[in-house]
């Protein structure tokens, strides 16, 4: 367009010329004759320009065509060789996978080394008549749940709300269970956060759709449940005293100086808890460790069956998990699940297992490994209905499918 602009605005100026000698009179012929070649040469001039610039278009838009075809051809190499390396890089995964596989199976299948002291026959036999002494009454499951962790075929990170640690549960208990989701935001606070609904809560950005409770009290630490439209949390500056408070009111029920003394965090990795409750298909647990006592020692875990509905404690066991590396802990079917962990956050396993009902078949659980994600949990609650694990970790709240089989078919 710009060319032929051009060509236009020369051919005016000579047809202006042209029009002003034949209205002026006529002069000398030899004159007239002598500007008419001068416009003709000009016209020819004008011509050769505008045959010029069709050419160099003409060549231009040959060579743009030509680059454009180039372009198109290098772009189909480079999608193909992405498409190569695309399944070189699943295949190494595979191989990475399979690799991890094998290296689980090692690790959980390593046999403990064989104690090198050799115990004093009398000092035996004292150990025998002390364990036979402190015997207790077989624990009896209140339903008829025999089923084990099988493995944890898939995860689910939902979103990242609030702080670094917290709690969060579902209350699908029985059928008394309203589905809303409960968010303890932090390790001390008298607020919670009620969700109607798990979508609610996951497509809502911040507390958006949330109802703020607050309560008369204020908790402490990650390890709260909600069971039966009540939630069930340890009371900040009182480390023995758990509070039933009803929701959505958040009104306080009733509360229990728990018979339990010399408490530290059962968990190595996760100082800011206290007491971690749980609830599974058999009611209400509680899993502590005590520095001295009966209820347990330093290294290693205890245990408490606990009545919903006046906080008794009805039975105690100190298990063999050890507190050291433990991160958290859950409990399924009247069996804890211990989760381990390392100093610096890394890949998450059940490595201690210890069935309240059966303990002597503890040795025989298997070792599961969390799905791959380099982080630590600062709480695991299980929900009974959908056989899930509602986990908070660093800040991300994490859905873990479980996958359970019958211990008959063991």
């Amino acid at each position: 367009m710009r060319l032929y602009s051009v060509s236009v605005s020369v051919l005016v100026l000579p047809m202006s010329l042209l029009l002003l000698v034949l209205l002026v009179p006529s002069p000398v012929a030899g004159q007239q004759q002598a500007l008419m070649d001068y416009l003709e040469r000009r016209l020819q001039a004008i011509e050769d320009r505008i045959s010029l610039w069709n050419d160099q278009t003409g060549r231009y838009a040959a060579e743009l065509r030509d680059a454009k075809q180039q372009l198109i051809g290098k772009l189909e190499g480079l999608e193909k060789s992405k498409d190569t390396q695309r399944a070189e890089l699943e295949a190494l995964g595979g191989r990475v996978q399979r690799v991890e596989r094998e290296m689980d199976f090692l690790e959980t299948h390593k046999e403990a080394p064989l104690p090198c002291v050799e115990l004093d026959d009398k000092l035996l036999e004292q150990q025998v008549t002390v364990a036979k002494e402190t015997i207790k009454p077989r624990y009896a499951k209140l339903s008829g749940c025999t089923d084990v962790l099988d493995s944890i075929k898939g995860m689910k990170i939902l979103k990242r709300f609030g702080s670094h640690d917290g709690v969060w549960a579902r209350d699908m208990s029985g059928g008394t269970g309203s589905g809303r989701v409960y968010i303890f935001n932090g390790t001390s606070d008298d607020l919670i956060y009620q969700y109607p609904s798990l979508r609610d809560f996951s497509s809502s950005s911040g507390t958006a759709l949330a109802t703020p409770i607050r309560l008369s009290r204020q908790w402490s630490g990650a390890g709260h449940v909600v069971y039966k439209g009540h939630a069930y949390v340890l009371e900040e500056g009182a480390e023995h005293r758990l509070l039933k408070l009803r929701l959505p009111g958040g009104l306080l029920v009733d509360s229990s100086v728990l018979p339990l003394s010399n408490l530290i965090p059962p968990y190595g990795l996760t100082p800011h808890t206290l007491l971690d409750l749980s609830v599974d298909e058999e009611g209400l647990w509680c899993v502590y460790a005590s520095s001295s006592g009966t209820g347990g020692d330093t290294h290693h875990l205890s245990l408490a069956k606990m009545d919903a509905d006046t906080l008794a404690v009805t039975h105690t066991w100190t298990t063999p998990c050890p507190r050291d590396n433990a991160e958290a802990a859950f409990m399924a079917c009247g069996t804890l699940y211990v989760v381990y962990n390392t100093r610096l956050p890394g890949r998450s396993r059940v490595q201690c297992v210890y069935d309240a009902a059966d303990p002597s078949t503890a040795e025989d659980a298997i070792h599961t490994y969390f799905p791959r994600r380099q982080g630590a949990h600062s709480s695991l609650k299980y929900s009974v209905q959908e056989k899930m694990l509602y986990a908070w970790g660093q800040g991300y709240q994490i859905l873990y499918k479980l996958n359970m089989r019958s211990k008959l078919d063991m």
